[in-house]
């Protein structure tokens, strides 16, 4: 670690779980690994957060062995919580498997967390082994680097270390191999924290998490009556939270595990298990296979969304009452609207006109990829900038797909629309005729390459093209 520098704008440490750390979180440890590989880190953020020394031992130090970082948390934190899954309230769960062990102010004083997965058992692990498989985290790599270049508010892998240990799952061939991967978020603070003290009938923990939430991620929503605060903070919560799972929709992107425990009140999609990304638009898509209804499926989790913000409008009944929570919650689907609208035209490098005109076209766009079978990201690709992208869509691997008279509508749309940066179609990565996916068959093919021959270059490639996409179009 270094000290700050003039030349460098470096993120401050900071505690101010302290602030609340008796109330949702209790002290644990790492587990001891008996050694430990690096596979992957985020250089970019280890700057970000003091680092020069990227050796493998510098980072195995804080990252694998867990170290207490400089100015920082003494001791990790198994942070507590219940919540909703698939839509059964249980209340035998929290942080099973990883920890709080730091915190940050990034440069525009945005408080921001450093937590594990797979680092070993803690209070809350009741059977489980508190450990990662490697290709899980392979996956939660992938999903982090891809979600971040589709634009949607994601948290970032920092690190991920294998350690060699061998670990049974009933869904993965056994022994896997095993990791812990540290992820950088603003908040893990989820819905499921406020649903475990209103459980315990805790008014004044409710309220002093209320007010730590507001002080430290929310400001702006401070007014001068607590309840009136209490509003502002879940309409804030309710706008970040659809934002988020319309950013997901135009990234074509399957959570599949949407629990209350996995909502946090920044909006940052975290917590990848059996992700997907759509092969080709489908609304009954289900990412995982547990899932026999279809609860989480690709179309319905815009509902489940609404759905969670409604358990959590529960939650803090005590200090507001119904009404002017349903009036936010009544707020959402135009909320959600407005953000659909602008990643969708985000993804497709276009400008904006009117709500009612771009959002007949997106219905009409959406529709059209849904009844043709077009792929999904093959299909955001070919139009990306609109009209600028006319000749070059004809070299598409699904050109034909654009020929019949049921695209010819779509096609009369895009024409309309004006490119963000034509600068960026001319860049290598839209000079392909392929687009970067994380498709199960693209992480299947990248893993197959590791387990047989302990070839990690595929995984890399992976990486460095999705951030060349990334540039491309941010």
């Amino acid at each position: 670690m270094s000290h700050n520098s003039a030349e460098e704008t470096r993120y401050q440490p900071a505690q101010t779980i302290n602030e609340v750390k008796n109330l949702i979180s209790i002290a644990t440890q790492c587990a001891n690994f008996p050694t430990v590989t690096l596979r992957y880190s985020n250089l970019e953020l280890l700057k970000k957060i003091g680092f020069t020394d990227f050796s493998e031992s510098s980072l195995q130090k804080y990252f694998a062995d867990f170290d207490a970082l400089p100015e920082n948390l003494p001791e990790p934190l198994a942070l507590a919580y219940h919540g909703h899954q698939f839509g059964q309230y249980n209340p035998q769960i929290g942080d099973g498997r990883g920890f709080l062990f730091a915190q940050f102010k990034d440069d525009k004083g945005r408080l921001l967390d450093l937590g594990t997965k797979g680092s070993g058992q803690t209070p809350f692990s009741r059977t489980g082994d508190g450990r990662l498989t490697l290709k899980g985290g392979v996956r939660e790599v992938l999903a982090t680097e891809m979600l971040q270049a589709h634009g949607v508010n994601t948290s970032k892998s920092l690190t991920l270390f294998e350690t060699h240990e061998q670990l049974y799952r009933g869904d993965e061939p056994s022994p896997a191999r095993s990791g812990v991967l540290v992820r950088m978020s603003h908040s893990h603070i989820r819905f499921g924290t406020f649903q475990r003290l209103a459980y315990l009938e805790d008014e004044k923990g409710i309220a002093d998490l209320i007010a730590y939430c507001v002080r430290h991620y929310y400001p702006d929503v401070q007014r001068g009556e607590f309840k009136d605060t209490v509003i502002a903070f879940f309409r804030a919560v309710m706008t970040a939270t659809a934002d988020m799972i319309a950013s997901w929709m135009a990234a074509g992107f399957v959570h599949g595990v949407m629990n209350t425990d996995n909502m946090v009140i920044t909006g940052e999609s975290f917590d990848y298990g059996p992700y997907r990304f759509l092969p080709v638009s489908d609304p009954n898509f289900v990412a995982a296979y547990f899932d026999d209804a279809g609860r989480y499926r690709f179309g319905r989790q815009p509902e489940v969304g609404i759905w969670n913000l409604t358990q959590l409008a529960g939650c803090l009944l005590s200090h507001s009452d119904s009404s002017s929570l349903e009036v936010v919650l009544n707020e959402y689907a135009d909320v959600y609207r407005a953000s659909l609208r602008s990643h969708v035209f985000r993804r497709l490098g276009i400008h904006q006109t009117s709500p009612e005109e771009d959002g007949h076209f997106i219905q009409t766009y959406l529709n059209w990829m849904t009844q043709s079978g077009a792929a999904f990201e093959q299909t955001f690709f070919d139009w990306y900038g609109g009209a600028a992208s006319a000749i070059r869509s004809k070299l598409s691997p699904q050109a034909n797909l654009y020929e019949g008279t049921e695209f010819s509508e779509v096609k009369q749309m895009l024409m309309a629309y004006e490119p963000l940066d034509e600068k960026s179609l001319q860049s290598s990565y839209f000079q392909s005729v392929h687009p970067v996916t994380v498709l199960i068959q693209d992480i299947e093919n990248i893993w197959m390459k590791v387990v047989e021959e302990d070839d990690w270059s595929e995984f890399h490639q992976a990486i460095d093209r999705i951030r060349n996409y990334s540039k491309c179009t941010a």
